[in-house]
């Protein structure tokens, strides 16, 4: 009998504080009855990796699994190779070292935050606590990217479409990205207040808040002027709510 379950695999961390908020977002997703829903991580927390999230969901009998990738960009080189791991794809797209893992339920592979309504709503509610003047600063918004030329580009083209989205939203004169890999984070904020004259309203994209928000990109901004929400998606509801739309569409399929 086919019995189905949720996977939600994010990137993990050291810090306690960093696995709550994905915790808590995750519990507050609605009951469905005997669904069987787990949360892992790709590494860094013990007891809670991949392969023990699967192991826990095939263990109460789910034979199709919907794997949600909760991280903030398909250009994610963690997407691709989890999605290789689990069997979703023959190869990964670069040179990973993450092995197969042991998994006998079929495999849904869901898609990662990026961008959308939920997505641009969340990040306005971080950045309209520090915009002051709106239809006179531009927004910049930073994101990891990647070393690999095709992740890149993913990455970038996922941003533009959450930075236009969020400048209509917020009522922006204009909208940016930037990368910290390969490093164009200062070299944009920097054309944008001297070259411009802009008022920049510099946003970082990131799951949840740690050493890239609170150190990377404030020492690579050093001696710029800038506005800086500093807060990462979580903690927020709509999360919650992404998470769940995908779960609610992927039930809706016989």
């Amino acid at each position: 009998m086919r019995k189905r379950g949720v996977l939600i695999i994010s990137h993990g961390s050291r810090e306690q504080a960093w696995v709550d908020l994905v915790d808590e977002a995750i519990h507050q997703l609605p009951l469905r009855g005997d669904l069987p829903v787990a949360a892992s991580f790709l590494e860094l927390v013990e007891g809670r990796l991949i392969q023990d999230g699967i192991d826990r969901l095939e263990g109460q009998g789910v034979t199709d699994i919907l794997v949600i990738p909760l991280f903030v960009s398909s250009g994610s080189t963690h997407v691709n190779e989890i999605a290789y791991a689990l069997g979703v794809l023959d190869a990964p797209s670069f040179d990973s070292d993450l092995e197969r893992f042991r998994v006998s339920a079929t495999i849904h592979y869901g898609s990662p935050i990026e961008h959308g309504p939920y997505v641009a709503e969340m990040l306005w509610d971080k950045i309209r606590p520090v915009s002051r003047e709106p239809e006179r600063e531009v927004l910049v918004l930073i994101g990891h990217g990647s070393s690999y030329e095709s992740f890149r580009k993913r990455w970038e083209e996922g941003l533009r479409r959450l930075a236009d989205q969020v400048r209509e939203i917020g009522g922006f004169a204009c909208s940016d990205v930037a990368l910290l890999r390969p490093d164009n984070v200062r070299e944009k904020v920097a054309y944008w207040q001297k070259d411009r004259g802009m008022q920049v309203i510099a946003a970082p994209l990131f799951l949840s808040e740690g050493y890239f928000i609170r150190e990377v990109i404030p020492k690579r901004l050093e001696g710029l002027s800038y506005l800086y929400p500093g807060k990462a998606l979580l903690p927020h509801p709509l999360l919650t709510a992404w998470i769940d739309q995908q779960v609610q569409d992927w039930l809706k399929v016989e």
